[in-house]
């Protein structure tokens, strides 16, 4: 069993980056969900309503985070690493209110000119603390504007599997794990307790149940049935959709394509 992908998403619900390593950090990969973009009520909004979300693209460069239109690559923004407007704000996401600060105003001003409407690009300073649920994280970890948790990891044999059930088979990205692990069984992932990859440690702490998200098509930004349709016929468990699994930390480093994985438990 190796580490085959590793994706980060630096601005929440726009395009992923596949990496060839990574940093591994208390609130998840570096550079992974530190970016968010938020409406007039200083609230996070994702592809869940504005599926045109899938079709903006990011890219890590030197000078700063590229976010472009894919099908328009010219039509771009550089947002700095570091905010050159900083308003301090507290933004909602989800039932947590966090501390962010603005980045630039012409970031604002190019996303809204995309979505069609005001919305604000915020990162979230090493500084601010929001907690992963406290009924399943193991040490008080902090977590990203990622959903809930530091990390996510599936199996590619998972996807594989589905999509033997799927009319038309779907890529992994609609599932946006941080780690895509091959030479598994299907659903192996759902047995493991603690693993190590490439040597760092990492604990499961509860299934992904998933959202419609899942059913944007990142290619087209189009809305449809599936995979949850299918997905809910036999990954249902208490009226939740499970497919993947959620990951805290033990140790921090370097982790790279290739690395073996190791169940520890």
């Amino acid at each position: 069993m190796h580490l085959s992908e590793i994706w980060i998403y630096p601005v929440k619900s726009l395009g992923g980056i596949r990496l060839k390593e990574a940093k591994t950090e208390e609130k998840g990969l570096q550079y992974d969900r530190r970016w968010l973009i938020i409406d007039e009520t200083n609230t996070f909004i994702t592809q869940r309503v504005f599926h045109q979300m899938a079709l903006i693209d990011v890219s890590l460069e030197q000078e700063g985070l590229k976010i472009f239109q894919r099908n328009n690559p010219k039509n771009s923004i550089l947002v700095p690493y570091e905010p050159v407007s900083a308003e301090k704000l507290s933004v909602k996401i989800w039932d947590d209110i966090a501390e962010a600060v603005t980045v630039s105003n012409e970031a604002d001003s190019w996303l809204s000119a995309q979505l069609g409407q005001p919305v604000r690009l915020v990162m979230m300073p090493e500084s601010t603390q929001r907690k992963a649920d406290p009924r399943y994280a193991k040490n008080g970890e902090n977590v990203s504007f990622a959903d809930g948790y530091p990390f996510l990891v599936i199996s590619q044999a998972s996807l594989d599997e589905l999509n033997t059930r799927l009319e038309s088979p779907i890529s992994m990205i609609r599932f946006r794990p941080n780690f895509v692990i091959a030479e598994t069984q299907p659903f192996a992932e759902d047995q493991w307790k603690r693993i190590a990859i490439g040597g760092l440690g990492f604990e499961i702490v509860k299934p992904c149940a998933r959202c419609v998200l899942t059913t944007v098509d990142p290619a087209t930004g189009q809305k449809g049935a599936e995979p949850l349709k299918t997905l809910a016929g036999y990954r249902r468990v208490n009226n939740k959709v499970l497919f993947g699994q959620n990951l805290v930390a033990t140790s921090y480093g370097m982790i790279r394509e290739g690395d073996p994985l190791n169940v520890i438990e």
